[in-house]
Parts: structure tokens; sequence; C-alpha cells
């Protein structure tokens, strides 16, 4: 059994980039490591929290900021109660992330970085197509700006990178600024 360390200070791993650049797959795949490492972690997926905590809000840039605002809060919850909050969502703007960010403290920006054209060839869920089509409007990176960060902590070029090789620069950089152990489990051993 790996124990887990229950006094350890929590941090917010926040995942932007594009829709279809990778945040979510690159974030799981981190949260099941540090699972695995011991450590309590909770992801919040801007999908999910969408469906079940902002569904009310619609996707103009106040409704995009306050649905924001709100994932931080949750994360900022988590955080301060030594859970690691891995948040994956678009938050297209950097102010609203910026506010996030001086929320929380303990924050690590993740940009998953993908050109658009990456981007558009996933397309997991045709919503590229459809906002080409006209058919979703105000679409980040079509009709709406995605507002690259300028100072993220770490920056996964999905393009370029395996998954593996994305999830090793976010585990070096928790690493490097001290939030997690490395690789030896929460408390220092397995």
């Amino acid at each position: 059994m790996i124990p887990t360390n229950t006094d350890a200070a929590g941090v917010t791993v926040w995942f932007t980039g594009l829709s279809a650049s990778g945040k979510t797959t690159i974030s799981q795949a981190v949260a099941e490591v540090l699972r695995a490492r011991g450590y309590r972690v909770e992801t919040l997926d801007g999908d999910v929290v969408r469906q079940n905590l902002t569904k009310s809000l619609g996707f103009s840039k106040e409704d995009r900021d306050e649905n924001i605002r709100r994932i931080g809060f949750v994360a900022h919850l988590l955080s301060r109660n030594g859970v690691i909050a891995v948040v994956a969502a678009i938050s297209p703007y950097r102010a609203i992330r910026d506010e996030v960010r001086a929320r929380i403290g303990r924050f690590v920006e993740v940009f998953a970085n993908a050109p658009l054209e990456v981007c558009e060839q996933r397309d997991p869920k045709g919503l590229y197509r459809q906002a080409r089509a006209g058919e979703i409007k105000g679409f980040t990176g079509i009709d709406d700006p995605y507002e690259v960060p300028l100072a993220a902590e770490v920056e996964c070029r999905t393009d370029r990178e395996t998954v593996e090789e994305s999830v090793a620069k976010v585990l070096h950089a928790l690493e490097a600024y001290g939030y997690v152990d490395g690789g030896e489990g929460a408390s220092g051993s397995q």
C-alpha cells in the first residue's frame, strides 16, 4: 500500500489550450501518476464542470470568465485542503487565468500547445467542423480568440511530443517547484 500524505500542501495544475490540444489526455495521465505516488488528486475537466456545475452559463466572454472563476474557486478549495487539483479547461482569456492564479497562489499553468490545424484534424467532437460551417458561434480559435499564456510554467508541444513526454515535463515542473516528491510517493517511500 502506498502511504498517503494528508498533511501535504495542495497545488492547482491548470491545463489551458485550444479544444483538442491534449489538455484532458495529459491532465488525466498526470493525475493517474500522482495518485499512484500516493497523492490526493481531483480532476476538474471543463466539459464535465459545464455539464454539472455551470450549465446555466453560455459562451459570451462574461460567461466564460465566470465559468473559469467557478472552476478556480473549486480548485482553490481543493488545493488549500491538501489536494492536487488538476484542471483541464480551455480558459481562453489570459486575464481570468491570471486572476485565478492570484487567488490560488500555489498554481502551475500548463499550456497544451498544438497548432489550430492539428486541433482541427483531431477534432474528436466535430466542434471545429461545426464552427467552420457556422453552426457554432464564438468558438475559441475560429471566431473567438485564444490568448496564449505569456509565462506558463510548462509548455507541452502536443503536436511534437508523446503523451509520456508531456506528462514527464509536467511532473518535472511539479518536482522542481517542490509541490511533489520525485517519483517516490507522497511521503518519500513506496
